[in-house]
């Protein structure tokens, strides 16, 4: 009789899904990097044996089914090449650092520096760095109350990522590009930003990068500082990945993020934020297009834990011809976090009806003096609004192309520049386009 055997059905089930993660964990080979990572990749691991990989009886896995994630051979993904539209954020000035396949290309990439900026990567960041006090400390931090085991799993692996530590209002974007090479390549990076008193900075992301990606960005803002994230994900049909945002505030602090997806087989985008100063912002946003076999997944927790917060969250997809789109959203408002105001939107528009759309908005509130709301719909395109179009001469393709335009131009609104929300709406269009028939 093995142990699990000898338990009770609940115990039973907690030591097999123990000793599969024990089994899993031991085809691991943990990269090569500085001395300081060396215990925070152990310490990963052994968070990750505690916890346990994802289930789908798992609360926050009930919905999209983890094991094409973790499993131990790589799908190919075909490399989708693109040449019907210019490279994504072409007109705009940044400092560019590229990855191929998880690799950095210092030959296709900017200079690692920048005025207001300290940039070096995880891969060879030498024996001392800022990081050791910040690497997996927030990842730690997110495991409760809902486990993120994949979080784990990406700082106890990550081959790479870049280390920034920002110290004044920087007036170039930073842009991660991710490029593919290969069809079955697997990626885990991990990025760190810390933001001291009163920088800013922009961080844009985009591009496919891998058949399978695990995908960590971590983020300590610190009093007075703002930080813009905007993430792109490629078209690659077939590509899968999971990505983790995890972000801790101080007073009067900005956090906002963007995500952007378009097609791909299955994309997970978890944040967690901590509003812990007095008067902090935090807005987390996306949008989803896909068809097929799209299944999208944002889950998204937001702690108030100081007074005089504000968090967002807006999340609308749009599917069709059998796509799946999942939100799971909460506002966890604290004793002290009287006067916090937090919305809540998730929306879908479904352009058929062999789509799929769950949602599980929460609201969990200790404080009494607060306001706080959540929103949660789908349907179809308004046969009214299609007709008022019509009416008016707009041909029915594009008339149905612009209501769904302005169905996800409040999740563009998140994004404070113009310049990005506007190639955003640029890449949702041809989208659109091609989509048509």
């Amino acid at each position: 009789m093995t142990t699990a055997q000898a338990l009770s059905p609940r115990a039973a089930r907690r030591a097999a899904r123990q000793e599969s993660t024990a089994a899993f964990i031991a085809t691991l080979t943990p990269p090569q990097g500085p001395a300081w990572a060396a215990p925070l990749r152990k310490a990963a691991l052994e968070r990750l044996a505690d916890l346990t990989l994802p289930d789908r009886r798992d609360e926050y896995w009930g919905y999209t089914n983890p094991d094409r994630l973790i499993a131990a051979d790589i799908r190919p993904a075909e490399v989708f090449k693109i040449t019907d539209e210019p490279p994504m954020y072409q007109g705009i000035d940044r400092l560019k650092l590229v990855f191929v396949d998880g690799v950095f290309s210092a030959a296709d990439s900017d200079a690692l520096e920048g005025d207001g900026i300290e940039i070096s990567r995880l891969a060879d960041s030498g024996d001392i760095h800022w990081a050791k006090d910040l690497y997996g400390t927030l990842e730690a931090k997110g495991q409760k109350p809902v486990a993120r085991p994949l979080g784990a799993l990406n700082s106890a692996l990550a081959t790479d990522g870049v280390l920034i530590r920002v110290t004044g209002k920087v007036s170039r974007p930073v842009s991660l590009i991710y490029r593919r090479g290969s069809e079955d390549a697997a990626v885990v990076l991990h990025h760190v930003i810390r933001m001291e008193p009163g920088s800013e900075l922009t961080l844009l992301e985009n591009g496919p990068v891998a058949a399978r990606a695990n995908m960590c960005l971590e983020a300590d803002v610190a009093d007075g500082a703002a930080l813009h994230h905007v993430r792109t994900m490629g078209r690659d049909h077939e590509r899968k990945g999971v990505t983790h945002v995890f972000a801790r505030l101080g007073a009067k602090s900005l956090f906002k993020s963007f995500s952007l997806s378009m097609n791909g087989r299955l994309m997970r985008n978890e944040a967690q934020v901590w509003l812990e100063g007095e008067g902090g912002v935090a807005h987390v946003a996306g949008a989803a297009l896909g068809d097929g076999t799209f299944h999208h997944d944002d889950t998204v927790f937001i702690t108030h834990s100081a007074p005089g917060c504000e968090s967002r969250q807006v999340f609308k997809k749009v599917l069709r011809d059998g796509a799946v789109g999942v939100f799971q959203g909460k506002i966890l408002v604290e004793q002290p976090a009287q006067l916090t105001d937090g919305y809540q939107l998730s929306q879908s528009l479904l352009l058929d009806e062999k789509c799929q759309f769950l949602a599980k908005p929460e609201l969990e509130i200790y404080a009494d003096d607060v306001k706080c709301s959540h929103g949660s719909t789908s349907g179809e395109i308004s046969p009214d609004h299609l007709f008022y179009l019509r009416a008016r001469g707009v041909p029915e393709e594009e008339a149905k192309l612009l209501l769904v335009l302005a169905f996800l131009a409040e999740t563009l609104d998140e994004i404070d520049s113009e310049d990005i929300a506007n190639d955003m709406r640029l890449r949702l269009r041809r989208w659109l386009e091609r989509h048509a028939h």
